[in-house]
C-alpha cells in the first residue's frame, strides 16, 4: 500500500496554566463540543480534549503562553447564525471575514486568544 496522509487525527491549541474550566466554558458550552477523556498518562499535564464527531481538539498547557491570533483551525459547521449568537452571547466578538464564493465564515477567539474560523458551505460545497 502506498504511503499517504489519511486525515487528521487533532489540532492541538496551546492555553495557558489554569485554563481548563475557561476552555470547557468556550468549547463545550459555547461550542457544542463534547469534552473526552483523556489518557491517564497525560491527565499530569494538564489541558483538555475536545470531540464533535470526527473533528478533535486538543488544549494543551503552554507555560510561556503565546495566542495564536493568525494561524487557526477552520471548522465547518452547520447553521453559522446560530453560532454567532451563541458566541456573542456568551462575550466572544464575532468577525466576518473576506467573502469567499460559496462559504461563509467568521472568526471568534476562544478565552485565550487563539483565532477559530467558523465556516458554512452555501451554494456550492467543497471537499
Amino acid at each position: 500500500m502506498p504511503s499517504r496522509i489519511a486525515g487528521i487525527d487533532h489540532v492541538q491549541l496551546a492555553m495557558p496554566p489554569g485554563g481548563e474550566d475557561r476552555a470547557r466554558a468556550f468549547y463545550r458550552d459555547v461550542l457544542g463540543f463534547e469534552e473526552e477523556a483523556k489518557p491517564s498518562a497525560l491527565t499530569g499535564r494538564g489541558g483538555v480534549w475536545f470531540r464533535a464527531g470526527a473533528v478533535r481538539i486538543h488544549l494543551g498547557v503552554d507555560s510561556d503562553f503565546r495566542a495564536a491570533t493568525k494561524a487557526h483551525p477552520a471548522l465547518r459547521v452547520e447553521g453559522l447564525p446560530g453560532f454567532i449568537v451563541r458566541c456573542t452571547r456568551a462575550g466572544h466578538s464575532v468577525e466576518r471575514d473576506v467573502p469567499i464564493p460559496g462559504v461563509e465564515r467568521v472568526h471568534v477567539d476562544d478565552p485565550f486568544g487563539n483565532r477559530i474560523e467558523l465556516v458554512e458551505m452555501s451554494g456550492t460545497t467543497r471537499g
